[in-house]
């Protein structure tokens, strides 16, 4: 099931929705069948004290959940959770590892991470740092060389895979690569993160490193860049990045975890303001986010 975070409904007091897409395809406001499941967290929460699947508590709600309409779905969905924060993987794809060497004057840090047992991770985002979909991603005014970096996101409930999201992992490669240890202002500040549309629940991502994902970029209305790759290319598992991501480390109630990029523009190309960057990954959707020069 595909989980989604929606204005609330026009007879209900909250002003938030949850709404899942079961899996016969139609839509269904689980808030409105009770106010206790207003978010992504709260199911979550509903399932651990239930000792029940996230899925199983929302197929136990559908009956008294009021349907929405599909139509309605894609083009108001807000950030699908929360996260407390997000956090970032690098060089677990071969074409991430050569990017970075290009765009770096010390390539061999890059190489050592791609060939190392111990992947790179990072804090990525904030909440307040982070967007939804439709909402406007961000480049560094300082920066003039930035690319999104479309990538499969984890979702963590209490140190629990609990499903999958799409992550955009904005970046600026000129910063980075004038020196590794810019990393942090390459990759954190205003509207440098987004997810969405949804969650996906694992029974509906059955297996997240076989999943096709695309990377389109339009300007002024045409396309300025486009190419797709596979999940399968992931040099580092899912289930690797989770377990370093917990090491002595206290993990926030929920987080998401993007697992790195595949999909690299070509050197000459850098995001402009109006840019439209569209991702779409197999069974979870499309996040499509418009840029702005912060």
């Amino acid at each position: 099931m595909r989980y989604y975070r929606l204005p609330g409904g026009e007879h209900q007091s909250s002003s938030e929705s949850l709404v899942v897409i079961d899996d016969e395809g139609d839509a269904y406001d689980l808030t409105s069948a009770s106010e206790d499941l207003g978010s992504f967290t709260e199911l979550a929460r509903a399932a651990n004290a239930s000792n029940q699947s996230i899925d199983a508590i929302a197929r136990d709600r559908i009956s008294e959940a009021d349907q929405r309409n599909l139509d309605d779905i894609e083009a108001n969905a807000l950030r699908p959770v929360v996260p407390d924060e997000v956090w970032a993987a690098g060089v677990t794809y071969s074409i991430s590892e050569k990017a970075r060497k290009a765009e770096s004057g010390k390539p061999e840090v890059y190489i050592d991470v791609y060939e190392s047992e111990r992947p790179e991770l990072f804090l990525k985002a904030t909440p307040s740092r982070t967007v939804g979909p439709y909402d406007s991603i961000g480049v560094r005014g300082d920066s003039d060389w930035d690319v999104p970096e479309p990538e499969l996101g984890i979702v963590l409930h209490r140190g629990e895979v609990v499903g999958y999201t799409v992550g955009n992992d904005v970046s600026s490669r000129d910063i980075e690569g004038e020196n590794p240890l810019y990393l942090p202002q390459a990759k954190v500040y205003d509207r440098c993160c987004s997810v969405g549309p949804c969650v996906s629940t694992s029974e509906t991502v059955e297996d997240p490193h076989d999943l096709t994902m695309s990377l389109t970029i339009e300007r002024d209305e045409e396309i300025a860049y486009e190419d797709s790759t596979s999940t399968s290319e992931m040099a580092t598992s899912c289930e690797t990045l989770v377990e370093y991501l917990r090491r002595h480390n206290t993990l926030p109630e929920t987080l998401v975890l993007l697992t790195g990029t595949a999909l690299v523009p070509p050197e000459t190309f850098t995001l402009e303001e109006g840019d439209r960057v569209s991702i779409d990954i197999d069974n979870i959707g499309r996040l499509v986010n418009d840029t702005v020069i912060v």
